[in-house]
Parts: C-alpha cells; sequence; structure tokens
C-alpha cells in the first residue's frame, strides 16, 4: 500500500507501521496523562482514561483528501480495498506492541508519573482515527470482537464515504461521522472526494446510522471563513443522522495541512463556543452539555441523556465489556454512567494566553472575539 516515500514520511511524524495497511501513532494526551498534564476531551466528555487509549488505524488509504486532515498527500488514496488483508490477530498484537514501544520512554523519563506509566501498559481503548479510513479493512469486524475479547473499547471514526460498512459494522462502543460541510458544493471543496456521489453518500451514512443501536456521534470540523456557516443546514443533517452526541471541534493548524490552509482558518475556541450557541438554537432535541477548551471544541447530548436534570454521557466501560462479549443485543441505553463534569466555564483561548500575548492578539484582530461569561452563562466580548 505505502511507497517507500511515503512510508519514510509516515515514521518521521512518529507513526509506526504495522503490517501493510495498518499504522500507530502515539496521541499527544496519551503523552500529556502520563507526565501528569492531563487527559483529553474524551476522558472529560466520554470517560476515556487517554494513558490507556492506543491511537491507531487499520487502512493508511482514504477515498477524501481533506484540506484540514494531518495527513501528507504522498499517503496513498483509493475508492475501493485493493491490497493485501492482513491477519486481525496480527493487527491486533503488532499495534499493541508498537503501542507500548512508542511509550517506552516514559519508563525512565524524571518528568514522567510512574503510575500513569505502569497503567498505561493495561490498554483499554483503541481510537480507530489515526489516519485514512479504517472501516474499508474488510476483515473489521473480526478485529472489534478481538478488541472486545480483551475488554478494549471501540470508538471509530469514518468519513461517511462507506454507508454500507456503516450497515453492516458490529456493535462498537462509539461510532463517529465526520460531516465538515453544509452544502454539497461546499463538501467537495473541503473533502476532495475520489466519489463523485459522494453527497448521497454521506446522505446514506447518516440514515444508516440513524438505526444503528450503540451510541453515535457526529463531529463538525470548524474551519474558519470555510466551513463555520449555514448552522440550519448542520442542523438539517445532523437531525438525519440522529446521533447521541455531536463535537463541534476547531480545525487545528497542525501536520501537513499548513500547507494548505492558514492559522487564521483556526477558530479560537470562544468563536467555537459562538457557532455552538447558534446551532443550538436549531436542534430542539440537544443540548449543549460541556467542553473542552485545549482542544477547542464543544459538545452536545441529546436530551434522552439528561436523566433526572443529571448529564449521563459517560461509558461504563465495564458494562460495555461483558455486553460485548455476551453474544446477546443491547443498545446505548445499557452501558451509561453520570458525567462528572459538565457546563461551559466562561473561559476560553483567549483566557489562556499570558496578558501580554491576549493583549497583541486582539490588536491584530479587531473584530470583537466572544466568550461565555462565567457568571451569567450570556455571551460577551473582549475588546
Amino acid at each position: 500500500m505505502l511507497t517507500p516515500e511515503a512510508k519514510a514520511e509516515l515514521e518521521k511524524q512518529q507513526y509506526r507501521i504495522v503490517g501493510s495497511h495498518s499504522a500507530v501513532k502515539t496521541c499527544g494526551w496519551t503523552k500529556n496523562m502520563i507526565n501528569g498534564e492531563g487527559g483529553c476531551y474524551k476522558l472529560k466528555f466520554y470517560g476515556i482514561m487517554s494513558n490507556q487509549c492506543m491511537q491507531m488505524t487499520t487502512s493508511i488509504s482514504c477515498a477524501n483528501r481533506c484540506t484540514f486532515c494531518w495527513r501528507g498527500y504522498k499517503a496513498p488514496v483509493s475508492k475501493e480495498w485493493k491490497w493485501d488483508v492482513d491477519d486481525p490477530e496480527m493487527i491486533l498484537k503488532g499495534s499493541l506492541e508498537a503501542h507500548h514501544k512508542l511509550l517506552i520512554g516514559f519508563k525512565g523519563s524524571p518528568k514522567s508519573n510512574k503510575r500513569a506509566y505502569e497503567v498505561s501498559k493495561d490498554v483499554k481503548h483503541v481510537a480507530l482515527s489515526l489516519t485514512g479510513e479504517p472501516i474499508t479493512y474488510p476483515r473489521m469486524n473480526e478485529l472489534i470482537d478481538k478488541f472486545h475479547a480483551q475488554g478494549i473499547s471501540t470508538f471509530l471514526v469514518t468519513n461517511a464515504q462507506y454507508d454500507e460498512h456503516i450497515k453492516n459494522l458490529r456493535p462498537i462502543t462509539q461510532l463517529y461521522l465526520s460531516i465538515d460541510a453544509p452544502n454539497k458544493e461546499l463538501l467537495k471543496e473541503v473533502d476532495k472526494p475520489l466519489f463523485t456521489d459522494y453527497w448521497e453518500r454521506m446522505n446514506n451514512s447518516l440514515d444508516n446510522l440513524s438505526q444503528r443501536k450503540e451510541r453515535t456521534c457526529l463531529r463538525l470540523t470548524m474551519i474558519k471563513n470555510v466551513n463555520m456557516m449555514e448552522p440550519e443546514n448542520y442542523a438539517k443533517l445532523i437531525m438525519k443522522g440522529s446521533p447521541d452526541f455531536i463535537e463541534v471541534k476547531a480545525y487545528m493548524h497542525v501536520g501537513p495541512s499548513q500547507n494548505r490552509l492558514s492559522r487564521e482558518n483556526m477558530p479560537l475556541h470562544e468563536e467555537v463556543v459562538v457557532f455552538s450557541k447558534i446551532l443550538e438554537k436549531n436542534l430542539p432535541d440537544y443540548e449543549i452539555v460541556s467542553e473542552h477548551i485545549s482542544s477547542r471544541v464543544v459538545m452536545f447530548a441529546k436530551k434522552k441523556w439528561k436523566k433526572d436534570g443529571v448529564w449521563h454521557t459517560w461509558i461504563d466501560f465495564e458494562k460495555f465489556a461483558e455486553l460485548s462479549t455476551s453474544g446477546k443485543d443491547f443498545t446505548a441505553d445499557d452501558y451509561y454512567k453520570k458525567t462528572p463534569q459538565v457546563g461551559l466555564s466562561g473561559k476560553g483561548t483567549l483566557d489562556n494566553m499570558p496578558a501580554d500575548k491576549r493583549e497583541k492578539y486582539l490588536k491584530e484582530h479587531p473584530e470583537a472575539y466572544v466568550f461565555v461569561d462565567e457568571k451569567t452563562d450570556e455571551l460577551s466580548f473582549y475588546g
């Protein structure tokens, strides 16, 4: 699948290739948690322990060349699987081995929390979202069963171009669809899809997502001055997919995406909050639940997850492990937990900047940036 040049580029970026088509890379939040510097938004929203999470993919190839993606254009693209098909057991073992090797340096690091490092050896979660399109791996269902048999939860992200794969996927812990634009023309501009029927595929994927029984989520990656518009049309797509959760997340100006987009395209957390507040008005069945400022992301949930006035967006992973290996049918209602921390803090990207940098930023950006006042929960303005 990979040319020597593409493989060398990925390895330079700290990817580790597993077999002929899979890859592993340590997430920055996994490193942060081992160093005692906090966990990712999936910890705050869903209860995933970042130091026990492995980030990987079963396919380095993709059917899109998304402008905001951190992968380089040397990585392969294809509409169909036309490679060898590696054994699921080999992928599982090889991925875990590569993941542990990438973390071994923390063992002797004076900066790391030794307990957090020791716990990281016991992987409890896999994020199938590193790069490429993991859902196209022909033996994905077998691999999912193997993860679950080892007590490893599964979070899978797909680009919504493989509607039949979504329909036929085994139950997983949480299934994500990326919805990258509110209309057909803009989706073509943002995702640069290989499929000519990309819009129909996305809509079919949303229809199929709405029929799934496990937890589902739509992720909207916001690119300032590009796709951060038409909230009413995003809302129509969201209602079609009927996900349990929505993540409205800022595009991050990292990796090869820097060659395609500018830093000005990366919205502040304040701007993500403002767009989310507008989007919420178009979604009567959803409410904003929480945020993760460092990741510039806001999370919504269906109101059904607010039980007796208390949000329950976290996952009972022990219960899920039991259900996923029981051979019995189950639904998202069978493995939820109370969310410990909810609400918007009233803080934002600008609040986290040193005063001199914040002042400089605002001088360079004369428009007023909006934040949520922590006392009134109302939108207020800098400047």
